[in-house]
């Protein structure tokens, strides 16, 4: 039933037309759908009609409260309609009498808007204080089987910041903690909290002809947003007569694409005579003219905002799919044949390169993309190598000894073994693995190559030599409610906020550039611990709300070859690795110019490895995952 409302995966444009008053429903949304649009915004009381609850006569007023659900069918009802608050209500009006005249009348039309099986319901905030409305939309949503989403529709800039006449420095408008363009912000922030970030509470933005700077912006666009209402008069007109919109807001209408939000359009038509059918070609029109997606978006496609456990190799066999995907990267294979080259011609001068075999070992072989591409290295450097490909996955050494029989022969040399257990023949030159994760080490390659650095050449070299984990803070309702819903009955029920998830972040704000966290260098000459602590201050230059951290990781394979998936130096084309995302139990709220001071540890015994973590300013927050109570990686 979810067709016209849900805005899918479609490419075309999900848009609905704000009507005030609706005189006759059918003939209203016929005309509607004449002018291409999905759904109709409509008041679902006659918004003249001001029902009193306290004092008789008005109270036994006869007639009907509204016209009748049968107007419709209910599949069009359910489909078709977002319904709208009646905009006399004020549920947190200083006045006891409005006040609870609202509140009677907003449960009123809440209950029937249930009734009716509106998929969606607009309820503006229109002042700092909408803690009764708050209160109302909560139990409400708490009572009964109901579905409806609660569009809450909040201006991207409050209107009284939007008047010419503004006197510069009126005491009236300044807050002490928040700078005016951040004021509509902490109504939703505020409402949103109240309502404990419950999952049917989303965001309608009111679009305005005046933008907020691109911090606010960017603040927005972590927010759950579903709808976007677009005045008709924000648009310009161009030459010949038609809507359009200026270049920051086509930027905005592209980031909110992304997002797959639906658009309200609002106001009477100012352009051309083609109805409101314009405005609705001019998004078409931009929807069309984006920026196509790369191979990477390609790639992540239905895996925005998803949370992945991430893999554990060492302790599980991975399986035959899993290693097929990883295999399909087409940048991570060129660049280990690109370090191996580099590192072939390094150690083997030209006169002796029909004399001299480098041993190369390849550790965790999977089902052989390295040992094919340190191959094709070889041969485009014009050096001799023997490999050794060591592989403790039994299934997967099946498919490499098909390869030696098909296509390696006497080169390659089939290891059934994990490379911490194995009694090398000979030692190695250069030993070349891809035990990263998304974190860098949370694969335990630090474990595994100290396990395998006695089998290596004391002049022998390590592909990758060494990796870097990263980590930012960020702010997301959407990822913070994915870790909450992922609470199982026989664990402790915080336990999922004490372990990292891999996540295609998508729907979130970065709040401030990432910072190294935790290096490891190869081969661990010194024999130096694995265990780590590591201390990041962050500065935040807005007010905003912190719900974990996003890490990432780059690596230097040999020399001047990298990767990285590092948002500032992604290689690009790269989709072997999504980010990892460390939540945490609560939010914090941080204020403009203050520092987050994120503490990370890595902790290590004889059968596991596992993270703690954290936050100590602005507020302290508990420390994550203790003894690795909830997640460890098992050795």
């Amino acid at each position: 039933a979810e067709s016209k409302m849900s805005g899918g995966g479609g490419s075309r444009v999900s848009s609905g037309r704000e009507m005030n008053s609706v005189p006759d429903i059918g003939e209203s949304l016929g005309a509607a759908g004449r002018q291409g649009f999905d759904f109709l915004c409509m008041p679902i009381f006659n918004p003249r009609f001001k029902r009193e609850f306290g004092e008789s006569p008005a109270k036994d007023r006869p007639g009907a409260l509204t016209r009748s659900d049968l107007l419709l069918s209910g599949r069009d009802w359910n489909t078709l309609i977002v319904g709208k608050l009646s905009p006399w209500i004020q549920a947190d009006s200083e006045d006891e009498q409005v006040r609870t005249n609202s509140e009677e009348a907003l449960m009123q039309e809440l209950n029937f808007a249930a009734y009716l099986g509106v998929p969606a319901f607009l309820i503006p905030l229109r002042q700092s204080n909408n803690s009764n409305l708050a209160r109302l939309l909560l139990n409400h949503l708490l009572t009964g089987h109901h579905s409806t989403v609660f569009w809450i529709r909040v201006p991207l800039i409050s209107s009284e910041d939007m008047r010419d006449d503004i006197v510069e420095n009126d005491p009236v408008l300044r807050s002490e903690d928040c700078s005016e363009e951040e004021k509509t912000w902490l109504w939703w922030h505020h409402f949103r909290s109240l309502c404990d970030y419950n999952k049917r509470i989303a965001l309608a933005l009111d679009v305005g002809a005046d933008l907020p700077s691109d911090s606010v912006i960017d603040r927005w666009l972590g927010e759950p947003i579903k709808a976007a209402v677009l005045p008709t008069s924000i648009f310009l007109t161009n030459k010949k007569g038609f809507p359009v919109l200026s270049k920051m807001h086509q930027n905005l209408i592209y980031r909110l694409f992304k997002l797959e939000v639906q658009f309200v359009i609002t106001g009477s038509n100012r352009h051309s005579q083609k109805e409101y059918r314009s405005y609705l070609q001019y998004l078409e029109y931009l929807n069309h003219h984006r920026p196509p997606p790369n191979s990477y978006e390609t790639f992540a496609k239905g895996y925005e905002d998803y949370l992945q456990c991430p893999l554990q190799p060492l302790m599980d066999n991975l399986e035959s799919q899993t290693y097929e995907i990883f295999e399909k990267d087409p940048i991570k294979y060129s660049q280990y044949q690109q370090a191996v080259y580099k590192c072939l011609l390094d150690r083997v001068p030209e006169e002796e390169k029909d004399t001299n075999v480098q041993v190369l070992m390849v550790l965790g072989a999977g089902r052989g993309p390295l040992v094919n591409a340190s191959l094709r290295a070889a041969r485009q450097s014009d050096r001799r190598i023997s490999v050794f490909a060591v592989e403790k996955n039994i299934n997967a050494v099946v498919t490499l000894q098909n390869w030696k029989y098909e296509e390696w022969g006497d080169q390659v040399t089939v290891v059934s073994c994990d490379m911490r257990d194995w009694k090398a023949p000979v030692k190695a030159d250069i030993i070349v693995s891809e035990l990263l994760g998304s974190f860098g080490d949370n694969e335990l390659s630090p474990e595994c190559l100290d396990g395998a650095q006695r089998f290596l050449k004391d002049d022998g070299v390590s592909i990758p030599s060494e990796y870097t984990s990263f980590l930012a803070p960020i702010s997301s309702s959407k990822l913070y409610n994915e870790v909450r819903a992922c609470r199982e009955k026989d664990r402790d029920p915080e336990a999922q906020f004490e372990m990292p998830y891999v996540v295609r972040l998508h729907n979130f704000h970065q709040l401030d550039d990432p910072q190294p966290c935790f290096t490891f260098i190869h081969p661990n000459d010194g024999k130096h611990s694995n265990s780590r602590y590591k201390t990041m201050d962050f500065k935040v230059n807005l007010n905003t709300v912190l719900h974990g951290f996003a890490g990432y990781f780059e690596t230097i394979l040999y020399k001047n070859v990298t990767l990285s998936i590092r948002p500032e130096n992604h290689s690009p084309g790269m989709y072997s690795w999504f980010p990892i995302l460390f939540p945490l139990k609560q939010p914090i709220s941080v204020k403009a110019g203050e520092t987050v001071c994120a503490r990370f540890w890595r902790c290590t015994n004889a059968k596991k490895v596992w993270y703690e973590w954290a936050v100590t300013a602005p507020e302290c927050s508990a420390i994550h995952n203790p003894i690795g109570r909830s997640y460890t990686i098992g050795l």
